[in-house]
C-alpha cells in the first residue's frame, strides 16, 4: 500500500493553532515626524496618511499609538534652523527634544524611541560633520554621542543611532553611562544600507543630501558578510538591539543577522515599501490590508523581533482583528 503525504485540511481554528510565525502589535514601532511649529498637521505628498506634527499636535496621534498597544513610536525632528554641523540635533529646546518631553509627560507608559542622526539637521543633509566633501568620523561621532545624550536628558527611552559612523555606539554608550542615563537603551541601525527605498522619507524628514550621496558611509546592497560584521560589531560595542533597514528587499540579511547575534533584532519597513504598497492599493491593484499583514508576516518569519513601520497603527487593528 502506498501512503501518500497529506496537507491538513485547516478550519480556521486549525490554521490558528498551527501557525508558525505569530504577530503582536507589541512587535510594532510608529515613526513620527515632528517639525517646528504649531497647529502643524501636515500631510505628506510622498507618503499619504502620514504627517508632519508640531509638539503641540503631537498629542493627537502619540494618543492612537498608545491606545493601539504598540510597542512604541520612533520620532524625527525638523527643525526650522540648520547649519553645517547640525546643532539643533543636541539642543536642550530642539523640536524633538520638546517633543519627547510632551510624550513623556502625557503618555508615561508609551515607549519613545529617538532617531539619533545629524541629516535633518545639517544644512547639506549629510549625517554628519563634513572634512570637503566627505564626512568626518570622529567628530561627528562626539556630536552623536552628544544628540544621544540630549535625546535621553529629555525623556528618551530607547536612542537609535541611523548615522553608520565607526564606533558610535561605544561612544554613545558611554557618554550616556557617564550622565548616569545607564537605563537609556540602544537601538542600532547596525545595517543600514544604501537604498533607493529611502526617497520618501527624505522628503518628509527634509535631509535629502544637497551634493552627492550616502553609499560613502551607508552600506554597499550587494553585501550580506559586511551587514553580519557591522552587527557583531555593533552589539560588541554595547548595542542592546539592532536594527536592518531596508525591510522585504533584505530579508535574507535578516535572517543571516538574526542567526549570528544574541541580541534582539529588528526590520524597518521603509518609506519606498509604504509609498508602494499605498499607490497599488489606492489604483486598485493591491488589496492593502492583506499585503501588509502578509509583508509584515514575512519580515517576522525571517526573524524581526521588532518591525519598524509606517502601517503601525493600522497593523496593530489588523492584528487584533485576527488578519495577521
Amino acid at each position: 500500500m502506498i501512503v501518500r503525504p497529506r496537507r491538513l485540511r485547516r478550519t480556521a481554528a486549525i490554521r490558528d493553532m498551527v501557525r508558525e510565525t505569530r504577530l503582536a502589535a507589541s512587535m510594532l514601532v510608529y515613526p513620527i515626524f515632528v517639525r517646528e511649529g504649531r497647529g502643524v498637521v501636515e500631510e505628506l505628498s510622498a507618503m499619504p496618511g502620514q504627517m508632519r506634527w508640531s509638539p503641540d499636535t503631537l498629542p493627537r496621534i502619540l494618543e492612537r499609538a498608545a491606545g493601539a498597544g504598540i510597542g512604541g513610536v520612533l520620532l524625527f525632528g525638523i527643525p526650522d534652523h540648520k547649519d553645517e554641523t547640525g546643532s539643533q540635533a543636541w539642543a536642550e529646546d530642539g523640536v524633538v527634544q520638546r517633543a519627547m518631553r510632551t510624550a513623556k509627560r502625557e503618555f508615561p507608559d508609551l515607549t519613545v524611541i529617538g532617531d539619533v542622526c545629524l541629516c535633518e539637521y545639517t544644512s547639506h543633509g549629510h549625517c554628519g560633520v563634513l572634512k570637503g566633501t566627505t564626512v568626518d568620523n570622529d567628530p561627528t561621532v562626539e556630536l552623536l554621542a552628544r544628540t544621544a545624550v540630549s535625546q535621553a536628558q529629555a525623556g528618551a527611552d530607547i536612542v537609535a543611532p541611523s548615522d553608520m559612523m565607526d564606533g558610535r555606539v561605544g561612544a554613545i554608550r558611554s557618554a550616556l553611562d557617564d550622565a548616569g542615563l545607564t537605563e537609556t537603551a540602544i537601538l542600532s541601525y547596525a545595517v543600514k544600507y544604501a537604498s533607493a527605498f529611502y526617497g520618501p522619507f527624505r522628503e518628509a524628514a527634509q535631509s535629502a543630501p544637497s551634493f552627492g550621496d550616502r553609499r560613502g558611509y551607508q552600506m554597499d546592497p550587494c553585501n550580506v558578510r559586511e551587514g553580519i560584521r557591522e552587527a557583531l560589531l555593533d552589539v560588541e560595542e554595547g548595542a542592546d538591539m539592532i536594527l536592518v533597514k531596508p525591510g522585504l528587499p533584505y530579508l535574507d540579511v535578516l535572517r543571516a543577522v538574526k542567526e549570528r547575534v544574541s541580541v534582539p533584532v529588528g526590520s524597518y519597513s521603509v518609506s519606498g515599501e509604504y509609498s508602494m504598497i499605498k499607490a497599488a492599493a489606492a489604483n486598485g491593484w493591491l488589496d492593502e490590508r492583506r499585503v501588509v499583514c502578509e509583508s509584515a508576516v514575512c519580515l517576522a518569519r525571517a526573524g524581526a523581533d521588532i518591525v519598524v513601520t509606517y502601517f503601525a497603527l493600522s497593523l496593530a487593528d489588523w492584528i487584533r482583528e485576527g488578519l495577521a
